[in-house]
């Protein structure tokens, strides 16, 4: 049972998209505090911008990840740009639910992580929201390192 990824096509990333969209549009909305239309909105625009060809936007790695020909999860990155000139970033990676729970995240970012080096590439840099503990504790694991955090605190009502 061995993991490989493959380049994502279009039909393949299009029912993938709609998922994402309001996947992050839920965590933006909880992160930020925005309304779920604010959010979809922001999560819409995001996703338009970084994404503006799809698969075949320029500096994009979007992976399908596959065990033993089966579909188990995808992964984004993106090469080192203008506004992370020495970085790869990872914007998503995802584990179908049927295959959660089998290391198949950890394979997609080492297998992402090797792909990058053969590229060239000296970091790779993600961001993830704070009640996503399980990813943290696996990102920790992997030997990614916190370079900044955003902090909220509720105040009473005066």
């Amino acid at each position: 049972m061995s993991l490989t990824l493959v380049p994502m096509t279009d039909d393949q990333f299009a029912p993938l998209r709609v998922g994402l969209e309001q996947a992050y549009a839920e965590d933006l909305a909880g992160a930020r505090g925005l309304s779920p239309e604010a959010a979809r909105a922001e999560s819409l625009a995001q996703i338009d911008r970084d994404l503006p060809d799809g698969v075949a936007t320029p500096g994009v790695l979007l992976r399908m990840a596959l065990v033993d020909g089966e579909e188990v999860g995808w992964i984004w990155t993106t090469l080192p740009d203008a506004d992370r000139p020495t970085m790869a970033w990872i914007h998503n990676i995802e584990v179908h639910p049927a295959h959660r729970g089998h290391g198949h995240a950890r394979r997609m970012i080492q297998l992402a992580e090797a792909e990058l080096a053969r590229l060239g590439v000296g970091q790779l840099g993600l961001n993830v929201f704070g009640h996503n503990t399980v990813a943290i504790r696996l990102y920790d694991s992997l030997g990614f390192q916190v370079t900044s955090q955003h902090m909220v605190k509720p105040l009473p009502p005066s």
